[in-house]
């Protein structure tokens, strides 16, 4: 199993998002036996909350199913329980490294680095332009199922 685990601020905008996003990527492609998805804060401000209307809403524009859901927190734990620990920007990277006390392993990322592009992935909560941010969700997306087939992790 490949489990990756998305991280943005509160949980409810960009890494339930990702979340998402991917779990259909992988469901399209015949693979989501394989995977383990999920999503987490870096942050308390919105624990407990469920996704974000403007992402469900982009998501329902998309054809990208979606479950209710509660914002949970990202904790030292998940270090190990997770392949992947994938940031939307340097903030969270920050904490994630802060949260794990470092990264012996080399399990933490940015999502747009698998994109092939040095940046963040816009957060809609201060921009309101979830467009924009499910562009950056999914480019990253793609390119991290392009970079699981390519270590050969992925079994067709």
């Amino acid at each position: 199993m490949i489990k990756i685990l998305f991280i943005c601020h509160g949980n409810i905008c960009r890494s339930p998002m990702a979340e998402f996003v991917m779990k259909d990527l992988v469901r399209k492609a015949g693979l989501e036996q394989q995977f383990i998805i999920d999503s987490k804060a870096a942050h308390r401000d919105e624990l407990g909350h469920d996704t974000h209307f403007g992402t469900k809403a982009k998501l329902r524009q998309m054809g990208i199913p979606f479950t209710k859901r509660r914002a949970t927190l990202l904790g030292p734990a998940d270090y190990a329980a997770y392949d992947f620990l994938i940031g939307m920007d340097t903030a969270n990277i920050y904490d994630m490294l802060q949260i794990f006390g470092g990264d012996p392993d080399e399990k933490v990322y940015m999502l747009l680095d698998f994109a092939g592009q040095n940046g963040e992935v816009a957060d809609p909560w201060y921009t309101g332009n979830f467009d924009e941010t499910y562009e950056d969700v999914s480019k990253g997306c793609k390119g991290l199922l392009q970079f699981l087939e390519k270590k050969r992790l992925l079994h067709t």
